[in-house]
């Protein structure tokens, strides 16, 4: 069977399948796990901020608002990626039992949920918090996510997930924002550390899926440059990353614990960048059934770095948060 046979056949049963889905399929449309990630940072913002600007900071009940429509926003984008990736999501082993890959949730529907979110989530942030920043910058994140990398970037540069990777770098700047009004450059510092780390987290997991995203004729960088230039790329990332880490320190957005996790955590970070590097890791497209995890003895080195770059990042932040959290409670 040819690769236009499969694309049709899979298009056809789609069509086919698509229903209206359960309270399960609307849940995934959101994307839970990124969406974690981004209330996640988004809250750190919102705790740190105050405490840095010498201000006040929010109500509880404001508070609960910003990272409900933080977290709402994020959702309608996931939602809204997937009612326009449906087709090519059911060409990847990865993403083929989305919702809407899967014929699940209509692509209409999803665009309509997604759509209605998305205003949803402005408009309340808007009324919320009427100096318009906030607003303002989740609007931006949701265009941005969907209109910038999903419908222009994604599949005419292997740069996608550079450029596009500032999408989710917004939440803690959305979150600064909706606590003092502003955003100032210790905002931007945590912007530019998920900004940064998001290249050599997605090619470390690229590395052990290229079959996929050649399949789906998605140019991701192992599949237009090959596995040897991502490998490079992903180590030259990494060592501009880790430093960036630090800052918060020098910017008195981090303590001491924050300095030792930034310091030791960048220090394996790089470790297992440089492990990537001298690997084989995407030099023979995986094939079969793996999963993310589940790789080729040659691919450990990027399945392990994918791995640990998220823990990475979810102790950086956690740090911070809790560091500011206790300052808060003794001040």
């Amino acid at each position: 069977m040819t690769q236009a046979e499969l694309k049709a056949g899979l298009e056809a049963a789609y069509a086919a399948k698509a229903s209206r889905g359960t309270p399960r399929d609307y849940f995934d449309l959101l994307k839970p796990r990124v969406m974690s990630l981004v209330v996640f940072t988004a809250l750190t913002g919102l705790v740190v901020a105050p405490q840095v600007s010498g201000g006040g900071g929010i109500s509880p009940f404001l508070a609960f608002i910003a990272i409900l429509c933080i977290a709402l926003g994020a959702g309608a984008a996931g939602a809204l990626n997937m009612a326009i990736e449906g087709k090519t999501d059911a060409l990847m082993r990865r993403t083929r039992l989305r919702p809407v890959a899967a014929g699940r949730v209509s692509r209409n529907d999803a665009f309509a949920f997604g759509g209605v979110l998305a205003f949803l989530s402005v408009a309340v942030m808007w009324l919320a918090f009427p100096n318009g920043l906030a607003a303002a910058l989740l609007a931006l994140t949701i265009l941005y996510y969907v209109v910038l990398y999903t419908l222009i970037l994604k599949r005419r540069t292997p740069q996608n997930i550079v450029i596009g990777g500032a999408a989710g770098a917004f939440p803690p700047v959305i979150g600064w924002a909706a606590a003092t009004g502003h955003a100032p450059l210790e905002a931007w510092v945590l912007f530019a550390i998920i900004f940064l780390w998001t290249p050599p987290h997605s090619w470390a997991l690229a590395l052990y899926t290229t079959e996929d995203y050649a399949n789906a004729g998605i140019p991701m960088m192992p599949v237009v440059r090959g596995a040897r230039s991502t490998r490079l790329q992903i180590l030259l990332y990494s060592l501009v990353m880790a430093p960036v880490a630090c800052l918060p320190i020098a910017f008195d957005l981090g303590g001491i614990a924050y300095a030792v996790v930034s310091v030791l955590g960048g220090a394996i970070f790089i470790y297992l960048a440089v492990r990537v590097f001298l690997s084989r890791a995407g030099d023979h497209p995986e094939g079969g059934e793996a999963g993310l995890y589940d790789v080729k003895k040659e691919a450990l080195a990027a399945r392990n770095l994918f791995a640990f770059s998220i823990l990475y990042l979810t102790l950086l932040f956690a740090t911070l948060l809790a560091e500011h959290a206790i300052k808060g409670l003794f001040s």
